[in-house]
């Protein structure tokens, strides 16, 4: 338009988003918001409106919106080099790779780069068939693992399967999920039956030989379902048993998300033998990862490329956003500043018991679970209420997520970089938030 920009209004971008996308690219809120700018923890529509985002573009806007200790060289590297493929080395890319050798928890050594998670996911199952020789894999109930074909079968959550997407040799195997437990037990007397009954779930309907098994350290989409201490050393040693490998997906929990260690599995002390990465590695730019050991990276003999995959302006994203993590450490803030958090949540649980069925998760990754009557014994969820506060915490200058299998739990996920102060004022939308719906 002659190079001057013509700026619509909120109310024509969301008209040409109902016209010229998808009727299932759905958008929050009522009355969807139209975001134009970021800056650190807020964001700002088009009509001048601040928020403070308290879910970071699904858990992928790791130190704030538009760091200019991110774009900077970001925008550097568009400059001298833009995209190549991944038949080419470059500088970024082969550094991203020895940063991730190195951070990456055991004997984890060589990455292979796409631009999703969904890709990383289905990469690390093909890599895990070929390895083995066995074709099965187990996933997990309540598990979500992107948009591609293999990627819906391996997800456990109908609302997020589109047609047929049942993939032959995928077993689902019972979720950590205490609150909601699938054997109707307790946590501890149950002896974490979940991750023992994987045997059983092996013998009944598998050959008998698997592949692997692919699973969150905290279900993400599933709604922060947090397992016992317990359950992954034993997963995954009957997982071995039978042959198969650990895909360990950190998609949504990797690079300090859970606090105190740089990848979630760190928490309960077990090697993965295949991780999946994207989202908070680049701080948003567009980058999936999937890291082998050695052995089993070798065994891939056939040709493959990714056109798209660990560009040099992707990986010189994340290598800029892992440089922040790592000189501010943000982990260790993710742990302190969590715990802060999750105390003010528990209070607030406790100000408002009948609503708030339960509260979890690590670190900066907590959530609500919202039910009907809480007191009364009466788990059934409740969307209407998550519906609610997400239409109260807008109004209130603050934008939060929602997932689980009935769309009841309040995901919450603020950059790393996040302080005291804006945790409290988190906290206080919240409680103004609950006290409007409780007289309504």
């Amino acid at each position: 338009m002659n190079g001057v920009e013509v700026k619509s209004s909120a109310q024509e971008i969301k008209d040409k988003h109902e016209k010229y996308l998808w009727p299932a690219v759905a958008n929050y809120y009522a009355d969807p918001l139209v975001l134009e700018s970021g800056d650190g923890l807020r964001v700002t529509d088009v009509d001048g409106n601040s928020y403070l985002d308290f879910f970071g573009g699904i858990l992928t806007v790791s130190i704030g919106h538009c760091d200019p200790r991110v774009t900077g060289p970001t925008k550097d590297q568009i400059d001298k080099l833009g995209h190549v493929s991944s038949l080419y080395p470059t500088q970024p890319t082969v550094d991203l790779a020895e940063r991730l050798a190195r951070i990456t928890p055991g004997d984890l050594q060589k990455s292979i780069f796409t631009a999703s998670g969904t890709s990383a996911d289905e990469t690390a199952v093909i890599l895990a068939q070929v390895y083995t020789g066995a074709s099965e894999i187990i996933a997990l109930r309540h598990g979500y693992s992107g948009r591609g074909m293999l990627a819906q079968g391996l997800t456990g959550h109908a609302p997020w399967r589109a047609g047929p997407s049942q993939v032959a040799g995928i077993k689902h195997a019972p979720a950590p999920y205490c609150y909601r437990c699938p054997f109707g037990l307790k946590y501890p007397d149950c002896e974490v039956r979940c991750a023992s009954d994987l045997e059983e779930l092996i013998q009944t309907t598998t050959c008998g030989e698997i592949a692997g098994m692919l699973a969150e350290p905290i279900q993400g989409v599933g709604g922060f379902v947090t397992p016992p201490p317990e359950y992954f050393k034993m997963a995954v040693e009957i997982v071995r048993k039978y042959g198969g490998v650990f895909i360990c997906d950190e998609v949504q929990t990797g690079f300090g998300r859970t606090g105190s260690k740089m990848f979630g599995i760190e928490h309960w002390d077990v090697e993965p033998d295949i991780m999946t990465m994207a989202k908070g590695v680049a701080n948003g730019m567009p980058l999936g990862i999937t890291i082998a050991k050695s052995e089993i990276a070798d065994a891939f003999k056939k040709l493959t490329i990714s056109t798209f995959g660990g560009n040099p302006i992707s990986a010189a994203a994340a290598n800029a956003t892992l440089d922040v993590m790592e000189q501010e450490n943000l982990p260790a803030n993710a742990e302190t500043m969590g715990k802060r958090f999750r105390a003010g949540l528990e209070e607030i649980q406790s100000r408002f018991p009948d609503v708030i069925g339960d509260v979890r998760g690590m670190g900066l990754m907590q959530a609500f679970e919202l039910v009907v009557d809480e007191t009364n014994g009466d788990r059934t969820p409740n969307p209407t209420a998550a519906v609610a506060l997400f239409e109260a915490t807008k109004k209130r200058g603050m934008l939060i997520g929602k997932g689980g299998l009935y769309g009841n739990v309040i995901r919450i996920a603020p950059p790393l970089t996040v302080g005291e102060a804006a945790i409290d004022e988190a906290l206080s939308i919240f409680v103004e938030s609950f006290e409007e719906m409780s007289r309504a």
